[in-house]
C-alpha cells in the first residue's frame, strides 16, 4: 500500500459507494489493476489491504452522517418520543424500526457468505460476471418501477415488507459486484418507491452496517503488531479522500435521479462487467 494507490482508491470508494456500480467491485479492480501493471501476483494476499477496504467505508460512512445529520436527528428524536408514549404511527419513527429490522435481515444474509466474498476479491473476472448481473437487475427494476407509475401515477411510501427485501438485497451485496446501493435502490423502486426515497433510505440503512463492520473487523482480525507497521499515511490519506469525494458524490447523485433515471448506471455496470471479465479472465 502506498500513497498514490491509497488517494486513488479513495476517490473509487467515495464516487462509487453511493453510485449504482459496486464500490466493492471498483476497489478489487483498481487494487488488481495496479497489481496487474505493477507485475504483482493478483493472489497476492494482505491483511493490509482488507483493513484499508474496512477504513475507505468508514469514510464514507462519514460522509453519509454529515450530509443526512438532521434525518438522522428526526429518526432518533421520534423513535424516542414513540418508546416514552408507545406511540409508534410516527413515520420516522417507523423509518428508525425498519431500519433495524432491515440491519438485522443484512446480517443473517451476509454473514453466511461472507468467507466467499473475502475469496471472490481475488477473482476479479467473477466480481466483473456479478457487476454484469447488477447492471441487468438496475435496468428491469428501473423499468418495472416506470410501468408501476403509469399505472399509479404515485409512489408508494416504505413498508415493512418493502424495508426487509431491501434489507436482504443489502445483505447480498456482501458480495463484491453486487453493488449495494444499487440492489437496495433498486429493491426499493420493485416495490413501488420513488428514486429519492429509495436512496435517501438506502443510504441511512448503510449506516449500522458500515459502523459495525467497521469496529468487528479490526478487532477480530487484526493483529495489532502487524497493524503497527502498515502504512498509517495512506490509510488515513486515503480514508479522508473517500469521506469528501463520498459527500460531493450523495449531493449531485441525490439531484441527478430526482431527475433522471437510473438506467446510466445499469448500462455501465454491463459494460465494465463484461471488459473486466474478459480482462482478467486474459491475465
Amino acid at each position: 500500500m502506498n500513497f498514490i494507490q491509497a488517494i486513488l482508491m479513495g476517490i473509487v470508494q467515495g464516487l462509487s459507494e453511493f453510485l449504482p456500480i459496486s464500490s466493492s467491485a471498483h476497489l478489487v479492480f483498481t487494487s488488481n489493476f495496479y497489481k496487474v501493471f505493477k507485475g504483482l501476483e493478483i493472489v497476492q494476499h494482505s491483511n493490509e489491504e482488507v483493513f484499508f477496504d474496512i477504513m475507505l467505508h468508514l469514510g464514507t460512512l462519514i460522509a453519509v452522517l454529515i450530509f443526512f445529520r438532521k434525518d438522522i436527528l428526526k429518526i432518533l428524536q421520534a423513535m424516542w418520543n414513540a418508546h416514552k408514549t408507545k406511540d409508534w404511527s410516527n413515520s420516522d419513527a417507523k423509518i428508525g424500526i425498519y431500519i433495524l429490522l432491515g440491519t438485522i435481515i443484512t446480517i443473517l444474509v451476509a454473514l453466511p457468505i461472507n468467507e466467499v466474498a473475502e475469496r471472490l476479491v481475488y477473482s476479479p473476472a467473477i466480481v466483473g460476471i456479478l457487476l454484469f448481473f447488477t447492471g441487468f437487475v438496475l435496468l428491469y427494476c428501473e423499468n418495472k418501477s416506470k410501468k408501476q407509475l403509469e399505472i399509479t401515477h404515485e409512489a408508494k411510501p416504505i413498508s415493512l415488507k418493502s424495508s426487509l427485501m431491501i434489507g436482504l438485497a443489502q445483505g447480498l451485496a456482501a458480495l463484491p459486484g453486487f453493488s449495494r446501493s444499487g440492489w437496495t435502490i433498486a429493491t426499493g423502486l420493485f416495490f413501488g418507491l420513488d428514486r429519492v426515497t429509495a436512496a435517501r433510505y438506502s443510504f441511512l440503512l448503510s449506516i449500522p452496517i458500515i459502523l459495525g463492520a467497521s469496529m468487528v473487523y479490526p478487532i477480530v482480525k487484526i493483529d495489532l503488531h502487524e497493524a503497527i507497521q502498515y502504512n498509517w499515511e495512506a490509510i488515513i490519506s486515503g480514508t479522508i479522500v473517500s469521506g469528501i469525494t463520498g459527500y460531493l458524490c450523495i449531493k449531485y447523485f441525490m439531484k441527478f435521479i430526482s431527475k433522471f433515471s437510473l438506467a446510466i448506471f445499469g448500462y455501465y455496470c454491463i459494460i465494465a462487467g463484461i471488459a473486466t471479465a474478459i480482462f482478467f479472465s486474459c491475465c
